[in-house]
């Protein structure tokens, strides 16, 4: 499965460089609803989940910019990406050091979109495909540093999202978020490491350059 999608992803995208990180290129959509349709189709399922893999959203160009800023946060360190998408965060934080980098989706697509990302930027991260919000809390840290790129936009998923993220602070883990101030992303929890003014799509933003920060949860 993973090459007919690979193959569906370059015939739908186009490989350009990521406006706030130029220093990673990506295979991105241009418009949201054809592609959104076409992964429809090509799965023969409707109701799908918009492809999130196929863009690069405010909080993990954010984020991938503080890690590349800033490498001393993850080089030589284990490294989650969570609800990765396009895997920008994971390949910033490969290409600063980080070993080993796991990027996590629940997205079928999502493997085969970072496979094919984490090529054209010459790293490597490993892929899961898996829901791991509900995961107990481990003894200790499975990973260093964790990042989050925009994954406060819907109730249930914050909620759950941040119960995972306290389990694995409490293990030791540090936890970095990138968010343009989405509804459910918890400030009081917050503390802001960086702002930027990140060049974004009307297609998927209300505005064309959206005002993102990155935070470190407390």
């Amino acid at each position: 499965m993973i090459p007919d999608r690979k193959t569906f992803i370059r015939a739908n995208t186009r490989l350009k460089p990521v406006p706030h990180v130029p220093e990673i290129v990506l295979h991105v959509a241009e418009e949201s609803v054809p592609i959104w349709q076409k992964t429809e189709e090509e799965l023969n399922a409707m109701g799908l989940p918009p492809p999130y893999w196929a863009f690069a959203w405010a909080g993990g160009q954010a984020l991938a910019r503080y890690v590349l800023d800033h490498p001393e946060i993850v080089a030589g360190l284990r490294v989650l990406d969570l609800a990765a998408g396009s895997g920008l965060v994971a390949i910033a934080a490969a290409k600063a050091g980080a070993a080993p980098v796991t990027a996590i989706d629940i997205d079928a697509f999502t493997e085969a979109a970072i496979y094919l990302n984490v090529e054209a930027n010459d790293v490597y991260v490993d892929v899961i495909v898996l829901d791991v919000l509900d995961t107990p809390a481990p003894a200790v840290a499975r990973y260093d540093v964790i990042l989050v790129g925009d994954l406060f936009y819907e109730r249930d998923t914050a909620a759950r999202a941040l119960a995972f993220l306290d389990r694995n602070a409490a293990a030791g883990s540090r936890v970095l978020i990138g968010d343009p101030g989405r509804t459910y992303l918890p400030m009081e929890r917050l503390t802001r490491l960086a702002e930027y003014s990140v060049p974004v799509t009307r297609e998927l933003e209300d505005l064309e350059i959206k005002r993102t920060g990155v935070w470190e949860l407390g």
